[in-house]
């Protein structure tokens, strides 16, 4: 008697527009296969970029795949990971009956991937300058307080231990402090050297909207020495720690943070979303998507 298949590995990315970044996360997905013995891995995106996470669903589900863990391959826990993947993920179970899935937290933050950040610093800076330079974070930003706070949490933890003489945190998008904000207040504190390092996983529109502001901003500040990093990539500590998620998928050991989520918790100016019903926004790449079906999302935000 045959043993059953192991779940699939799932995972599954927001989507860019920029088409190096869309190709960097199918060649990620491809590199995984073969890791985990006996384990089937697919990967789609729940807009913007092919394929979408319907045709990757599907194609699992043609190879004989029922049970799914799924792994959303972001690193903070924003609205996507909260709400869009969870319901696309209903969307999928509903659409191929029999089917069962699990799902697993973001990846960040995390140790090895402030291995990975390190490595990206030491790419443009000598350790010895790093009592002599002052680190900005750079990340996507998000409408979600919590989701901005695991930045600065990152940033924090970079600082630890590596004798910088500063990491201060910015967002590009959506949240304060931008990139030239963020840039002027490193300058305030004494700063002669900045390194601005992206914390996003691979290339596309936003990072490359970091590298430019950052760029600006030294053009009209020469008394300031800035160096730009690039962004993580796909790592050997990123593959390991998607297999790590996996793993927590399967075991039901997600440890989520609930404790300052905007739906369960009144924080300030974020009060109506307290037990709000989350319902995916529409993603063109699905043929087979219908409004009209929500979902509570990933951690048990039900009131």
């Amino acid at each position: 008697m045959t043993s059953p298949q192991p779940p699939a590995l799932l995972l599954v990315g927001h989507g860019t527009r920029d088409d190096a970044g869309a190709e960097a996360f199918r060649t990620f997905v491809d590199g995984l296969r073969g890791r985990l013995p006996g384990v089937p891995v697919g990967g789609g995106f729940i807009e913007l970029s092919p394929p979408p996470l319907a045709d990757a669903v599907a194609e699992l589900v043609a190879a004989g795949a029922r049970r799914f863990a799924a792994v959303p391959l972001v690193l903070v826990s924003a609205g996507h990971a909260k709400g869009d993947i969870p319901a696309a993920l209903v969307r999928e179970k509903e659409r191929h009956q029999g089917t069962a899935f699990s799902y697993g937290r973001p990846l960040g933050p995390h140790p090895a991937l402030l291995t990975v950040l390190e490595r990206r610093l030491d790419e443009v800076l000598d350790p010895a300058d790093r009592a002599e330079t002052t680190v900005l974070l750079v990340g996507r930003g998000s409408t979600d307080p919590d989701a901005n706070a695991e930045v600065l949490k990152v940033a924090r933890l970079l600082w630890e231990g590596r004798g910088l003489a500063g990491v201060e945190a910015a967002f590009v998008s959506l949240a304060d402090p931008d990139v030239p904000a963020g840039l002027e207040r490193c300058r305030r504190l004494g700063a002669g050297r900045i390194v601005v390092l992206p914390y996003f996983l691979f290339t596309g529109i936003l990072p490359d909207r970091v590298d430019q502001q950052a760029a600006e901003w030294a053009a009209a500040h020469p008394e300031v020495e800035v160096r730009r990093a690039g962004v993580m990539g796909a790592t050997e500590e990123l593959a390991e720690l998607v297999l790590e998620r996996y793993r927590e998928a399967l075991a039901g050991d997600l440890r989520m943070n609930c404790d300052t989520c905007v739906y369960r918790v009144a924080m300030p100016g974020f009060e109506d979303k307290v037990g709000a019903e989350q319902r995916p926004h529409h993603h063109p790449d699905d043929p087979g998507h219908s409004h009209g079906h929500g979902h509570q999302h990933g951690h048990s935000h039900a009131h």
